[in-house]
């Protein structure tokens, strides 16, 4: 197999008297998704936090593209290429999908008026139809405020500004959690194809079936530790289960 896109070796966080994560390791590729899944605590939301730049480890390795990094900053996940879709998605509701896809990335116009800080509309907005069009994304009313849009279209929008600016991974934390069943598969389809684009795709979700449906491979965390890698072919939501719950597994390879 290639070198991993992103890859964690060893990660050590603790809070306290609290050991999150006790040298977890954790790999993904291009062109794949991959789940991380786990129990309440078993450390996913640290790791994620570590991997986004959002936390910093106590000790072991960051590899992006197998050499070590600095993941310092959220900020400095992103020059890496690397984007996170929150549960809360982070969109600002009074604005319109253009504006949350170049939120913090605003284009300005050029010559004088770029100086003077006028923003550049027209071309956020043409940038953000290719986008969505790339992606296979039809949005109600590409001109309203992201707040008058179904919930599955808010999620679409989160997840086409991530894919816009994402070189190498995208983080998703349970994007279909709120969603009905149709607006589910409508974003579990803009997510395979966000991977058919040769993003990594790291799904963090309770949902043993979607899990089983959309990823490539399965990552499973217990008490801070990987403890096994399934690929999803062939695997059961018991074999799941069992390593989530005990560690041990029979198709899984710690």
């Amino acid at each position: 197999m290639t070198e991993p896109l992103l890859e964690a070796r060893g990660i050590e966080r603790s809070f306290g008297q609290v050991h999150a994560l006790r040298g977890a390791d954790f790999a993904v590729h291009a062109g794949e998704i991959v789940a991380l899944i786990g129990d309440n605590g078993a450390g996913k939301s640290t790791l994620v936090k570590i991997l986004s730049g959002a936390d910093q480890p106590d000790g072991g390795r960051i590899l992006v593209d197998g050499e070590p990094v600095q993941m310092s900053s959220p900020h400095a996940a992103r020059d890496l290429g690397i984007e996170t879709v929150y549960q809360d998605l982070a969109l600002a509701s009074d604005l319109d999908p253009a504006a949350n896809l170049f939120l913090g990335r605003e284009v300005l116009r050029s010559g004088l008026l770029g100086r003077l800080g006028f923003l550049d509309n027209r071309a956020m907005a043409r940038d953000t139809t290719g986008e969505m069009a790339r992606l296979g994304v039809r949005l109600k009313d590409a001109v309203a405020p992201v707040a008058a849009l179904s919930g599955g279209q808010r999620q679409s929008v989160a997840v086409a500004r991530a894919a816009m600016w994402a070189r190498r991974v995208i983080f998703m934390d349970e994007p279909t959690a709120a969603l009905g069943v149709v607006q589910t598969e409508q974003v579990l389809e803009l997510i395979r194809r966000v991977r058919d684009k040769g993003i990594a795709v790291v799904l963090i979700s309770h949902n043993m079936p979607q899990v089983l449906d959309i990823a490539d491979r399965i990552e499973v965390l217990r008490l801070g530790a990987r403890v096994a890698c399934f690929s999803a072919a062939g695997t059961t939501v018991e074999d799941l289960v069992t390593a989530m719950t005990s560690g041990t597994t029979e198709g899984g390879a710690a």
